[in-house]
C-alpha cells in the first residue's frame, strides 16, 4: 500500500472509530497486521474461551495461530472430525467469552454489514457471545449502507466463493447473479447500526488490506 493511501486511511479511520462508538462499539486503530494482533491480544484475558466464525482477517493478522498456541480455552471447530461434532462446537462457541471475527463492510458512519451462508457467524454477532472481536481492514470501509451491500455482494461474496466447490453464478462467472440455491453463501444479511450493550463489541481498524 502506498504512503498517500496509508495516510489517508489514518485520517479516515479517525471519523470512523467516532461513530463506532457513538453506536457503542468500542472502536481502535492499529497501522499494522502486528499492531493489531498485539492490541488483540490485550483485550483478550488469558483463560477465556475463545471462538470463531470463518474470517480471512483473523487468520492474516495471526490471531488464530496466537489463541490455538496461547493459554486460552479454544473452541475450535475446524478441529472437528465429524459434521456432527463441528456444529457442537459452533452452539459451543455461541457461548463463548470472545467470538473472533471481521465485517464484510463498515460504513464511514459506523454501520457494520455482513452477509453469511450458514448464519452462525451473524448469530453470533448478534447475540451470545460475551465479547465480540472484529478485526477489520481499511479495505472494507464504504460511504453508506447502499455501498456497503453493494461490496458485500459484488466484491466480497463471489471471492469468497472461490474457496468452495460451489456452482453458484458468483463461482463461475466472478459476479453475483441473485441466485436461489443450495450452494448459495448469501442467506442471511445482518445490518448492525446499534450495540445494545456498551463493552460488548470490539472492532481493530487496520491500516491494511485484510480479507474480502
Amino acid at each position: 500500500m502506498d504512503e498517500n493511501r496509508r495516510v489517508r486511511n489514518r485520517l479516515l479511520s479517525e471519523k470512523v472509530i467516532k461513530a463506532l462508538e457513538q453506536r457503542q462499539i468500542s472502536a481502535y486503530y492499529a497501522e499494522d497486521k502486528e499492531e493489531a494482533l498485539k492490541k488483540a491480544l490485550e483485550l483478550i484475558p488469558e483463560g477465556a474461551s475463545i471462538g470463531w466464525g470463518g474470517s480471512m482477517s483473523v487468520n492474516e493478522i495471526g490471531l488464530k495461530d496466537a489463541v490455538i498456541d496461547g493459554n486460552y480455552n479454544v473452541l475450535n471447530r475446524e478441529a472437528a472430525k465429524t459434521p456432527e461434532e463441528r456444529r457442537e462446537i459452533e452452539l459451543k462457541t455461541f457461548g463463548c467469552d470472545y467470538f473472533l471475527t471481521s465485517s464484510n463492510a463498515v460504513t464511514e458512519d459506523g454501520v457494520l454489514v455482513n452477509l453469511d451462508g450458514n448464519a452462525n457467524r451473524v448469530a453470533c454477532i448478534t447475540y451470545g457471545p460475551s465479547h465480540v472481536l472484529m478485526i477489520v481492514g481499511m479495505n472494507k470501509i464504504v460511504k453508506d449502507v447502499d455501498a456497503a451491500v453493494s461490496r458485500v455482494r459484488n466484491e466480497a461474496a463471489p471471492i469468497n466463493a472461490q474457496r468452495f466447490p460451489l456452482k453458484t453464478p458468483c463461482h463461475v462467472t466472478g459476479a453475483c447473479g441473485n441466485c436461489k440455491m443450495p450452494d448459495t453463501i448469501c442467506c442471511q444479511m445482518l445490518i448492525t447500526r446499534y450495540e445494545k450493550h456498551p463493552g460488548r463489541l470490539h472492532i481493530i481498524l487496520v491500516n491494511d488490506d485484510l480479507g474480502f
